[in-house]
């Protein structure tokens, strides 16, 4: 049984690492708000760029597609863009992440395909290392900027781009958590490139003539379309990182005050069971003369 001493100390102990947990609670719903703001705003745009791309894509295919949108013309090479977080206490989001991308590589490799993996973040390295270590082919460290934005949006997508056009892959997928509230953050699987050809809508709508070209628009929209989803995937990470942060260190702190009651009770039991000893030692002493 721990003595007074050491129970006093686990408490206060326990206490530092409330406030520890505590502190990192409401600076992770400060900045959630600004996470999810930006990954809600980045969306609509998205959208329309996928609709302008359902047009243009319509009215281009055979040899005058490009090859961002056409393809190598075959699926075996795949590259597996995993985007994890670059800070831990954020609960299961990284490791639910690295799990899709498991079960995405499990389910290529079943069907007889290669995989290798692109890995943006530094909490998904480990796992998938242990496992997959001679597929890991490159990556991108996002830890040396505060926020992900754009600029290295621009970057991973210009060397995803560049190795598709080297040949190192015929498929990528983009797997990344979307944020959907502070306790869901689902994990995502979505073809990367090939830009796979959006759905047009059968709906009426306006005729659109594009100039100079659809084929010379696609050449230069397309590799935007890549940024973008390489973009909204750093949001989205973004978000779910705070989301999930801010929902664990709650729970942390609901923790550590259960712990600390716990220790109290067993810290108060404790000192009344030394003072009842010492008074029936002295009513005994007092007993004996």
């Amino acid at each position: 049984m721990p003595s007074l001493k050491e129970l006093k100390d686990r408490i206060g102990s326990v206490k530092s690492t409330q406030k520890i947990t505590k502190a990192k609670q409401m600076v992770a719903a400060a900045k959630l708000r600004r996470a999810q703001a930006a990954a809600e705003a980045g969306r609509p745009y998205a959208e329309r760029l996928s609709a302008v791309m359902a047009s243009l894509a319509g009215k281009v295919s055979g040899d005058s597609a490009p090859k961002l949108l056409a393809g190598t013309g075959s699926d075996q090479r795949n590259l597996l863009v995993v985007v994890n977080t670059d800070k831990g206490l954020c609960g299961g989001l990284n490791s639910n992440i690295v799990k899709a991308a498991k079960a995405k590589a499990q389910e290529l490799l079943a069907q007889g395909k290669q995989v290798e993996f692109y890995l943006v973040g530094k909490k998904g390295r480990a796992p998938l290392k242990r496992e997959y270590a001679s597929a890991i082919t490159s990556g991108f460290d996002t830890s040396t900027v505060k926020t992900p934005g754009f600029e290295e949006a621009d970057s991973i997508a210009a060397e995803l781009i560049t190795m598709f056009d080297e040949g190192k892959f015929d498929v990528a997928h983009l797997i990344y958590p979307t944020f959907q509230s502070a306790l869901v953050q689902n994990p995502t699987v979505n073809q990367l490139i090939p830009v796979p050809s959006p759905q047009v809508s059968d709906e009426g709508g306006a005729v659109v003539e594009y100039e100079p070209g659809e084929e010379e628009i696609l050449e230069a929209l397309l590799p935007r379309y890549v940024k973008t989803q390489v973009f909204g995937a750093l949001l989205e990470r973004e978000a779910s990182e705070q989301g999930a942060s801010m929902t664990a260190m709650d729970n942390a702190t609901r923790n550590a005050g259960d712990l600390i009651n716990k220790l109290t009770i067993q810290y108060n039991r404790s000192r009344q069971a030394a003072i009842t000893t010492e008074l029936i030692e002295i009513i005994a002493g007092a007993e004996a003369l």
